[in-house]
């Protein structure tokens, strides 16, 4: 039924609805007057007119069996969709069968004056709107909806139903979103299964490959709504009005009192014969008719919570802070975090190799406790790592690069860290040596007894030209410790793309040339090692490493057993998840701002699953093995042939390590300034075209720019010391956090992978921004340094602040807590099941 546009009266909608809701409390699903508490966590979506009273209600735990009940209401036989009959036959088929047959009954129709009847609308559980386009309510049936909803009914609206009631917020609330056009055709498109928890979603593929009639939307929803599918943009055409990579395509929230599910699919006949689309119907409409529960409250942004724990420093003191480079989580909720050794800006920095205290340095350690919520200085060491900005041969960024706990932590108080001691700096050949060594923490007093090092590890680093020191630790469930390496190599000489100029160097040592380090199969440097402490203080080798020490063309001394990982560049930071024992990385690539037919990729900062050892190819290949052009002497600057992605050799005069490498192991992500995982045709020969108006982009989600990689956790929700009061819920559950330094175009995600392909060049399947819920801005966490999940299941973020090489006001300790409560509906008010 179609009437003249009008705008609904609030007041008089209001008045209504007391009048319903009432009348409603009494009848609805057989109910007890006396109502029980509305679900914890209801969002309410509408207020009340001033002066006008309103009672909102919600329902007592509604009977089971035949007594469960869905309407179908559709529209009038002239305005009648074809999808409409294949709908409630579909509705009326889930209803009988399934896990528990039986489970509702449907009944249909399109006499709208049911939303007037109280008694007769409160014998249903859920409401299902299967209508097209136009005002089919008038203001007091509305008013009724509105009364059902906020007593504690379900809605569920399906594609069509986005359209209805274009003059009415409340029921744009509702339904969450308008589309911006009717699309006339259908399209194959690629559905991400974002929600792998909810009733709707949990048994679908990871990537749904099915057509349907593909919404744009006027306002996306993401963010007020809890999005539980996206379409995939680049899997069809999605014509004007795209919305992007974060296209919701199904969404529910806590509304009004009740329970809102909608989905933009549905849009043809076909639709409704579908096994997995009526397997996405029948867990909407489990939700809302209260058969079982579900999280719609996970990702609506107000429920999170981001708060500064740490005040500025004291002038001229690092009391609070140090540079920000790194945290860690102790069991007991105690976050242990240091600065590199930037001194605050009072401070002087000397540069001049003459002078003995050439970047001298504090590389410090504070506690916070969010018991009391103080913070203590532990301790510092002495470290070389305080040059301050300049060129690459000015700056530096050694220091105290990482830290991490013992597994037995609380019981013997051992701290790792991961440093450069400035009294092992050579002034004369510019060399270092980095160390990992452990420490023991006083638990009583937070203070660090630095006499109590042993020294596990230490290898030599060039400091003659600055950069990517690398740094991040983590330990397995096997008491295997990790250990990140930069692969301690200048940018400057390769013009921004591979780092493999071998004729800048300092006395013989070569600083620009990364085949000596991070490709060199007998270096330290450029890897994620992998060693097996020892109570003693030293470390055992696990087995299962990158090299026996027995490769084909070994000839003694040319492999180190620590190598876990080689072929990286500068991994800042490295997660490994308990459950799965997955090692994550991220780290940073080079500076050429775009693809060169020439040299080969643009500048790609990387993360990557990691399930076994091997070569991730830096400075060989990057991406999904996209080779560089070799260089050598006598002349760098002519280009050679492209590398073996498959078989590369490493033919520096700096290395000393083997020549043949193990093959490239294609990386998870890759991103550039010209968007998130390029990739290009390739020749006969597998050589990529590098031309930008080729490429295509497989992460259309991430872009960069001023881009540097910080690798997050892998969240696991449930653990024994959660606290419900603050910790993130379980939608997040196995989701993989991505981030940058920088907070623009950059990535701050929370993907998921598909464990099919996890570790073996497998693209993330799905991803979500958090990027309002980890505030970016010049007032939030603009340059996120290190994040971690507590124990209890908040989220601790550090942010360097605004300047480099030092701290500032805005270096910051930031906790991100959740306040979005349980699933709803309560435990003690779902449906009984008629097959009970």
């Amino acid at each position: 039924m179609h009437r003249a546009p009008h705008h609904r009266s609030r007041r008089r909608r209001a008045t209504a609805a007391v009048l319903l809701t009432g009348a409603l409390g009494a009848s609805l699903l057989g109910g007890n007057a006396a109502m029980a508490r509305p679900d914890p966590g209801v969002q309410t979506g509408v207020q009340s007119s001033p002066g006008t009273a309103r009672t909102t209600l919600s329902l007592p735990s509604p009977p089971g069996g035949a007594n469960v009940r869905v309407l179908v209401f559709h529209a009038s036989a002239a305005d009648e969709s074809p999808t409409v009959d294949a709908g409630i036959a579909a509705i009326e088929q889930i209803g009988l069968s399934g896990p528990a047959a039986g489970r509702f009954r449907t009944e249909a129709t399109d006499d709208a004056s049911v939303f007037t009847n109280a008694k007769k609308l409160g014998r249903y559980n859920a409401v299902v709107f299967l209508t097209g386009g136009g005002d089919v309510l008038d203001p007091e049936q509305e008013a009724g909806l509105e009364a059902y909803m906020e007593a504690g009914g379900g809605f569920v609206g399906i594609h069509d139903a986005a359209r209805t009631e274009p003059y009415s917020d409340w029921y744009t609330g509702l339904v969450g979103a308008r589309p911006t056009t009717s699309p006339a055709t259908a399209q194959r498109a690629v559905v991400e299964i974002g929600d792998r928890q909810h009733p709707a979603t949990k048994s679908l593929p990871l990537n749904w490959k099915r057509p349907d009639k593909w919404f744009n939307w006027a306002v996306n929803p993401s963010g007020s709504v809890h999005t539980v599918a996206r379409v995939k943009e680049s899997s069809y055409q999605p014509g004007q009005g795209a919305n992007g990579w974060d296209h919701p395509v199904s969404w529910c929230r806590d509304y009004d009192g009740g329970r809102s599910f909608y989905t933009g699919m549905g849009g043809t006949v076909d639709s409704y014969s579908e096994t997995d689309f009526r397997d996405h119907l029948r867990g909407a409409l489990d939700w809302t008719t209260r058969i079982s529960r579900a999280d719609c409250k996970a990702t609506i942004t107000a429920n999170y919570t981001a708060e500064r724990v740490t005040q500025p420093n004291q002038p001229g003191q690092n009391d609070q802070i140090g540079e920000p480079h790194g945290l860690v989580a102790a069991p007991d909720g105690r976050i242990l975090y240091i600065g590199r050794g930037g001194a605050d800006s009072t401070q002087p920095v000397i540069t001049d190799w003459n002078n003995p205290d050439i970047g001298k340095g504090k590389g410090e350690i504070h506690v916070y406790d969010p018991k009391t919520k103080k913070v203590t200085p532990a301790g510092a060491l002495t470290v070389f790592g305080n040059k301050g900005g300049g060129d690459e041969l000015i700056k530096v960024e050694e220091g105290l690069l990482g830290i991490e706990l013992d597994p037995d932590f609380m019981t013997n108080g051992w701290v790792y860290l991961h440093y450069t001691p400035h009294s092992r700096i050579n002034r004369d050949t510019h060399m270092a040596e980095r160390y990992v060594s452990r420490f023991t923490l006083d638990l009583a007093t937070n203070k660090l007894d630095l006499a109590s090092e042993k020294v596990l590890l230490k290898w030599p680093v060039q400091i003659h030209s600055c950069c990517h020191a690398g740094g991040g630790m983590a330990f397995d469930t096997k008491g295997n410790l990790y250990i990140a390496t930069g692969d301690n190599n200048s940018s400057r000489f390769s013009d921004g793309y591979s780092g493999n100029n071998p004729e800048p160097n300092f006395k013989g040592v070569s600083f620009a040339d990364a085949r000596r380090t991070a490709g060199n199969t007998n270096n330290l440097n450029g890897k994620i090692l992998r060693i097996h402490p020892e109570d003693d203080g030293t470390y055992t080798l696990p087995e299962g490493n990158l090299f026996t020490g027995k490769e084909p063309d070994e000839g003694g001394g040319k492999t180190r057993g620590e190598i876990y990982v080689m072929g990286v560049r500068n991994p800042a930071r490295i997660f490994v998840d308990k459950t799965t024992d997955i090692l994550y990385a991220g780290w940073v690539g080079p500076d050429a701002g775009a693809p060169s037919t020439t040299w080969g990729p643009a500048k790609y900062d990387t993360f990557a699953a990691i399930t076994e050892p091997g070569n991730h190819g830096w400075p060989y290949c990057m991406g999904n093995k996209q080779p560089y052009r070799d260089r050598n002497l006598p002349d760098p600057a002519k280009p050679l042939g492209w590398y073996d992605c498959d078989a590369p050799k490493n033919e520096s005069p700096n290395n000393d390590g083997l020549v043949n490498l193990p093959p490239v192991t294609a990386n998870t992500i890759w991103y550039s300034p010209q968007g998130g995982g390029p990739d290009y045709p390739r020749d006969a020969a597998g050589i990529p075209s590098y031309k930008v108006e080729e490429q295509k982009l497989l992460l259309p989600w991430l872009k960069g720019g001023g881009q540097a990689t910080m690798n997050g956790p892998v969240y696991r929700a449930g653990g024994s010391a959660s606290d419900p009061a603050v910790a993130w819920p379980a939608y997040w559950d196995g989701k993989w956090f991505v981030g940058d330094f920088y907070d623009g175009d950059q990535p701050r995600h929370a993907v998921l992978t598909d464990p099919k392909t996890v570790g073996k060049g497998g693209i993330p399947v799905h991803a979500e921004s958090l990027k309002k819920i980890i505030p970016v801005g010049a007032d939030g966490i603009r340059n996120l340094m290190d994040w971690k999940f507590a124990p209890d299941g908040s989220l601790y973020v550090l942010d360097y602040g605004r300047g480099f090489f030092t701290s500032d006001s805005k270096s910051a300790l930031w906790r991100v807590t959740y306040k979005g409560g349980e699933a709803t509906p309560a435990a003690d008010r779902l449906a009984r099941r008629a097959a009970q």
